[in-house]
């Protein structure tokens, strides 16, 4: 199965089902536990990534910048303490042209994050926001639940799970 990033004419199921014999580390699936809060279900673009732990200085530089479909994946270290993402980025993500958000770590706002025209993952809900120390690093490999992703890889998100296709 052959499918652009970009375009929501895909199924999780589907891709997996096209890569379930695939050895080469290439195919990588997210584990399941992360809930959507965007305004939109399904998404996929190829990935831009910032890692960062409670602090998300180089989320919002990166989410204030021309999305052009990409999928913005935070590594945030799986943090539950601290909120990456709220209202007024994904309301910027949407406006500049992002497909999407994936967090390994907490987003709030959800009302807010429900408006936003922005496919949005993260792990959990936190109302406390981050310290401002404008520390991380962006467009690095970075870790999501132990899976592998790297700037350029082609990410999918709908209903049934968030899959990752290795840059060719």
């Amino acid at each position: 199965m052959t499918t652009t990033p970009g375009t929501t004419d895909f199924s999780t199921c589907d891709l997996c089902d096209a890569h379930k014999n695939d050895s080469d580390g290439r195919f990588r699936v997210l584990p399941p536990g992360f809930h959507s809060y965007g305004g939109v279900g399904k998404f996929a673009g190829p990935a831009s990534t910032v890692k960062c732990f409670e602090d998300n200085s180089l989320v919002k530089a990166a989410l204030d910048e021309p999305g052009r479909g990409r999928v913005l994946v935070v590594d945030g270290g799986g943090s539950l303490r601290r909120a990456l993402v709220g209202g007024n980025l994904a309301a910027a993500a949407a406006k500049n042209g992002w497909a999407g958000i994936v967090v390994d770590g907490c987003v709030r706002d959800a009302a807010e994050l429900r408006a936003a025209k922005v496919g949005i993952r993260a792990l959990g809900l936190m109302p406390l926001p981050t310290e401002k120390r404008n520390e991380g690093q962006r467009d690095v490999a970075v870790q999501v639940q132990g899976v592998w992703v790297r700037p350029g890889d082609a990410v999918y998100a709908d209903e049934d799970g968030i899959v990752v296709d290795a840059a060719r």
